[in-house]
């Protein structure tokens, strides 16, 4: 939906009262979505505290919610009803997530920290496992401080993949042992080259799985072997942030305001929430009152749930999550 049209469906919602408000749609074809209204309130209806990290859901269908402060991992069901949290030593800095089912069944998350400058294995309550290494044999860093990784994802073969987003611009890999094993791209805006390769995933839609990076300052999506052979640019972004997978979709949150959603192809279907607003877009400090239904301001992190329903964090100083429930 458009910025007229979501403006119309407002305003129809305005004339009718509160008595009768028409739902919040977005979306085309296959990608309706409605807009839950005020999805997963903390008690008390305390802010969650800046939203400036990742949002992930495991297989029980439990969300995963970064914030800055002392609760960093905020946990709730796909209802928003809040179910526990943790991370007080992860303050200020964890910045991304990614959950991978290991051998024997056990779930296990990664999770990048700028602040701490490093990768951390995990269990789902926050219990460390093990840290990836520094990559300082990559000859790129004088020192660890320049290190700052802002996502990581792991292929089915278990290699690691971590994007230096905040950092140097580099991604680096790791084997499933956690070792070291190589580092591509660099700073530039050329074909294999980042400015904030903000994010990073593996895209399994086809026979041979490929690494996506979210070249947020280059407006675009970058996919490559898991050797780091560059393929293809995929063009169309303002400022995206991440990538999530469902079925043959993609979902890619653009800070720049809006979630847009590309198909088998890499093909644009559709744009969610897209704030007609420039002023507010990318602006982490728009406060509740010039919150909207069915607009985003600054998209940080997305996933979709079992059923397609999309969950999309907003970098806010205050901390917004959405939930965007899929029509039939």
């Amino acid at each position: 939906m458009g910025a007229a049209s979501l403006s119309a469906s407002l305003l129809a919602s305005g004339k009718r009262g509160a008595q009768a408000q028409a739902p919040v749609v977005l979306g085309i074809g296959q990608h309706r979505y409605e807009w839950v209204k005020s999805w997963g309130p903390l008690p008390g209806d305390a802010d969650y505290g800046n939203t400036h990290g990742g949002i992930v859901i495991d297989e029980a269908e439990r969300l995963y919610v970064n914030t800055d402060t002392s609760k960093a991992v905020l946990m709730f069901d796909t209802e928003g009803r809040h179910i526990g949290a943790w991370g007080q030593e992860f303050a200020d800095g964890l910045h991304g997530m990614t959950l991978v089912r290991e051998c024997g069944g056990q779930e296990t998350m990664f999770l990048t920290h700028t602040g701490r400058h490093e990768v951390i294995r995990a269990k789902l309550d926050g219990t460390v496992i093990s840290t990836l290494p520094f990559p300082g044999m990559a000859g790129i860093y004088a020192s660890p401080n320049e290190y700052q990784p802002t996502g990581v994802a792991v292929a089915p073969n278990g290699n690691i993949y971590v994007a230096d987003g905040y950092g140097k611009g580099w991604v680096h890999q790791y084997d499933a042992a956690q070792a070291y094993v190589r580092s591509w791209g660099g700073p530039g805006n050329g074909d294999g080259k980042f400015q904030t390769p903000h994010g990073i995933a593996i895209d399994t839609r086809a026979a041979t799985p490929v690494v996506v990076v979210a070249d947020r300052e280059n407006g675009r999506l970058q996919t490559f072997d898991l050797e780091g052979t560059f393929i293809k640019v995929i063009p169309g972004m303002r400022r995206p942030c991440g990538v999530h997978q469902l079925g043959e979709d993609l979902l890619v949150p653009d800070l720049a305001g809006r979630v847009s959603i590309l198909d088998k192809n890499d093909q644009i279907l559709t744009h969610l929430g897209d704030n007609p607003n420039e002023a507010l877009r990318a602006n982490n400090g728009v406060d509740r009152d010039q919150w909207q239904g069915g607009v985003f301001i600054a998209p940080h992190s997305a996933c979709w749930d079992s059923d397609g329903n999309a969950y999309v964090m907003d970098w806010n100083f205050r901390g917004r999550v959405s939930k965007l429930r899929r029509l039939d």
